[in-house]
């Protein structure tokens, strides 16, 4: 969580310096999916036993690294 809401924080202030940056906004939104789809699925999975949770997790973390990827783009392109 901490390396990623890190992420969420630079995206906020790059969004702030530049509003109109679809990168920025693609990457935020991409952190948020990957926290709620990696950490989601992974929480829920210890809490109920499901089994199938699983298997959506790595979607989560294609997410963050689509997310972290977009990030670069919106700085360097900036």
């Amino acid at each position: 969580h901490l390396w990623h809401s890190l992420g969420l924080i630079l995206v906020g202030l790059l969004a702030h310096h530049l509003p109109a940056s679809m990168w920025a906004k693609t990457s935020g939104a991409l952190m948020i999916a990957g926290l709620v789809v990696f950490s989601g699925s992974l929480y829920a999975l210890s809490l109920t036993g499901l089994r199938g949770l699983g298997a959506i997790t790595p979607l989560g973390g294609l997410a963050f690294i689509l997310g972290w990827l977009a990030l670069a783009l919106a700085a360097w392109r900036g």
